[in-house]
């Protein structure tokens, strides 16, 4: 396809991000205005690596788009562009820094999004290596996509179980890196998840997930994250709920850690939040305070499946021990009280 190149917006390691347009705006075969990433030679592997990983993922409304790519000559120099979906609200790391951290509604209904992304990428036999509040970026509609797949690699599948071991290159950003890729070298989907966890401290807080002060030594935030048994910081102003989805992404076993699939049945995400957002939050505010007055779970999937259940009937003994057996469960729920069903104030029209 012909472009044409418009003013520069962002800069990454690799690549310079320009804006985009057709030659042809009435083709209609390509959106009116797109994001481009240009690299030199040194950048070029990085962002073919990209291109072939997109290709390769196919279509998911989670993840950016890529139109194509092309070769430029340029001052002289040859120049690998890869053309993709413009973000016209750059990436949640900015957006989080303007705002000091994001009201816990709109955390989970972007947390959703990133999981629904990485379900997806994983499912398809790939790792991200390099999810961060930096490569997800927000849509005019308040959507979020997970973009850079420039580290992404294939997992490998041996015996039944995923290797993606990488001898001594390291991928990825320290701040978010697992602890098996800190001491094995290892970039699995379990690390996707380890580093979504950091990004939801960091949406939520607004800090990142580990201390970590300006010009400190890295090595002493690699030794922390790999040896032992500490692990990043759970804000404690996040809900109950929510500190138990990241107990769910920070294991130290990557064997134990839940998976994306796992994550999306929790009740933090597995809840209807909504899709709309807006730049001052407020949405996002008026649902919070709908939320604290209440509280929303997700819905049980079959008669015993209530986990925050607690029976009014039960004396405080037997409340502080689980009901192991269906019958056990039944019988609690027995009741002589018969319902007045003709009260119908509090009901709610379904349509």
């Amino acid at each position: 396809m012909k472009w044409v190149r418009g003013e520069t917006v962002g800069y990454g390691s690799f690549a310079t991000v320009s804006l985009a347009t057709p030659a042809n705006k009435y083709s209609g075969e390509f959106p009116p205005l797109m994001a481009v990433k240009s690299a030199e030679k040194y950048g070029a592997a990085s962002l073919a690596n990209e291109k072939s990983v997109l290709d390769q993922l196919g279509h998911c409304r989670e993840i950016v788009r890529c139109f194509g790519d092309d070769r430029t000559v340029e001052n002289g120099e040859e120049i690998y562009n890869l053309l993709l979906e413009y973000a016209s609200r750059g990436s949640l790391a900015t957006h989080v820094k303007k705002s000091d951290g994001l009201p816990e509604s709109a955390v989970r209904r972007h947390t959703e999004s990133v999981l629904r992304g990485l379900r997806h990428i994983h499912a398809s036999g790939f790792a991200h290596c390099d999810i961060k509040l930096g490569n997800i970026l927000m849509f005019g509609n308040g959507a979020v996509k997970i973009a850079d797949f420039g580290l992404a690699k294939r997992i490998k599948v041996v015996d039944g179980e995923e290797t993606a071991s990488e001898g001594t290159k390291i991928r990825g950003t320290p701040l978010y890196m697992a602890p098996e890729s800190v001491n094995d070298n290892e970039y699995g989907s379990e690390a996707d998840v380890w580093a979504l966890g950091c990004a939801v401290v960091e949406m939520f807080s607004g800090k990142t997930a580990w201390s970590f002060k300006e010009n400190s030594n890295f090595m002493s935030l690699l030794m922390r994250i790999g040896v032992g048994d500490e692990t990043p910081r759970v804000p404690e102003e996040l809900s109950e709920v929510g500190r138990d989805f990241l107990s769910k992404c920070f294991v130290k076993d990557p064997k134990k850690r839940w998976t994306a699939e796992m994550l999306l049945c929790h009740p933090f995400v597995a809840v209807d939040l909504g899709h709309d957002d807006d730049d001052d939050h407020q949405l996002d505010e008026e649902f919070a305070v709908e939320t604290k007055k209440e509280e929303v779970s997700a819905s049980p999937k079959g008669p015993f499946d209530f986990p925050d259940w607690d029976s009014e009937s039960l004396d405080s003994q037997t409340r502080s021990q689980p009901l192991d057996w269906p019958e056990e469960r039944i019988g609690s729920l027995a009741t002589d009280f018969i319902p007045d069903w003709s009260v119908t104030g509090n009901w709610v029209t379904v349509r």
